[in-house]
């Protein structure tokens, strides 16, 4: 096998093949990224058999072969190549990397043993990428962290004829946001939906955001259900999460009339200032009234903080107890400068529901956009 590759091509396709493999595997062979010669250059490919990473970039090939090496010092190398053409050859088991006056030389892994990377069936739906990543943006940081429960560790993504619907919570919170979806000639009389591992859904957002449109395949083979995401001569592909979603998209309510309305800035700002005094795991006091917004923390002994900012309140006095972390993830993905506070109520009068954030374009006007965030208020400390 000989080969020679544009430096800043081959290293950002390297970059991108190794990107989404585990810091650790069982299998030292799924490490690798595999390097095959195409009549149109070279294909480089990773694959840990839930997630599998797909790209094709021109070369000039003297030698066609295929070549299994590991993917993580690759990928160290080809980042700090210095600027010059890459010339790849081999000899038996040895790997040579000629860039300039750097050589490296490399031992090739067994190809033979490599698994065979995932077939994808033809695109199912197309996406705007922007706004796919940033509803993923949005919508990943609520999914849970916690692998007890895999179920809440995805994404659920909901697609109809005309529409994407993403959904993530971790029972404390619930984040969705819907975007466009063309479905071409494919009639969709059902939702379609596929759990998707946040953590590959953000890898994928942020791979493909500046891609116009992403190619979307839902696929089920061999009792492997795999979705794949298609862009600039890129294929990523993830096994989905077996299992039920919480139906969570039912907790919205239809309209809250109590709701305050604030400067996004100054209220992400007030929190970030109040909770330094806060002990770890601990909420803030939200108080709301017609004449703003009070936010008091109540440390340990020797620290105590409050701020008061400027809020139009809609109905009556509210007082919630919100962890600050949790409403900061809510108030960041608020991409408006003023945002909605809705207190939804319960069946008991002294306990608060979960408060409803979105967007707002200003003080008197909701945002266009679709995406909500839920956040269930701690027990109040009287």
């Amino acid at each position: 096998m000989k080969f020679q590759v544009n430096r800043d091509v081959f290293s950002e396709a390297v970059s991108f093949a190794v990107k989404l493999l585990p810091q650790r595997t069982t299998l030292p062979i799924l490490s690798g990224i595999l390097i095959e010669t195409t009549d149109a250059g070279l294909r480089l490919s990773s694959f840990d058999y839930e997630v599998s990473a797909q790209t094709t970039i021109e070369a000039s090939v003297e030698e066609p072969g295929v070549i299994l090496v590991s993917g993580r010092l690759l990928a160290d190398i080809a980042s700090r190549l210095p600027n010059a053409p890459v010339q790849f050859s081999t000899d038996g088991s040895k790997i040579s990397v000629v860039c300039g006056p750097a050589h490296f030389t490399l031992l090739s892994m067994p190809v033979e043993e490599y698994p065979t990377l995932p077939e994808v069936e033809e695109q199912s739906g197309l996406l705007p990428a922007d706004a796919f990543s940033d509803a993923v943006s949005q919508v990943a940081v609520a999914a849970s962290r916690d692998d007890v429960t895999p179920v809440i560790t995805g994404v659920q993504l909901e697609v109809t004829q005309t529409s994407l619907s993403l959904i993530a919570t971790d029972r404390y919170r619930v984040a969705v946001r819907e975007i466009e979806w063309d479905a071409g000639d494919t009639v969709i009389s059902e939702p379609i939906t596929a759990l998707v591992p946040a953590r590959t859904l953000q890898e994928i957002g942020k791979t493909f955001g500046h891609s116009g449109t992403i190619s979307v395949a839902i696929t089920n083979k061999d009792e492997r259900e795999i979705i794949a995401f298609r862009a600039d001569q890129k294929t990523v592909t993830s096994l989905l999460i077996k299992g039920n979603f919480p139906p969570v998209k039912r907790l919205f309510p239809e309209d809250v009339e109590n709701y305050a309305v604030l400067n996004t800035g100054e209220l992400i700002e007030a929190v970030r200032r109040v909770s330094l005094v806060l002990e770890r795991e601990a909420a803030l006091r939200f108080t709301f009234t017609t004449d703003g917004l009070t936010l008091e923390a109540i440390g340990s002994e020797q620290a105590q903080a409050s701020e008061a900012i400027d809020a139009h309140l809609n109905g009556g006095d509210m007082v919630v107890s919100l962890k600050p972390q949790f409403l900061l993830d809510g108030l960041s993905a608020v991409h408006s400068e003023f945002v909605r506070i809705s207190f939804t109520r319960t069946e008991n009068p002294n306990k608060p529901g979960p408060v409803l954030i979105t967007s707002q374009t200003s003080k008197d006007q909701p945002a266009a956009d679709s995406y909500k965030y839920l956040l269930q208020p701690n027990l109040l400390l009287r």
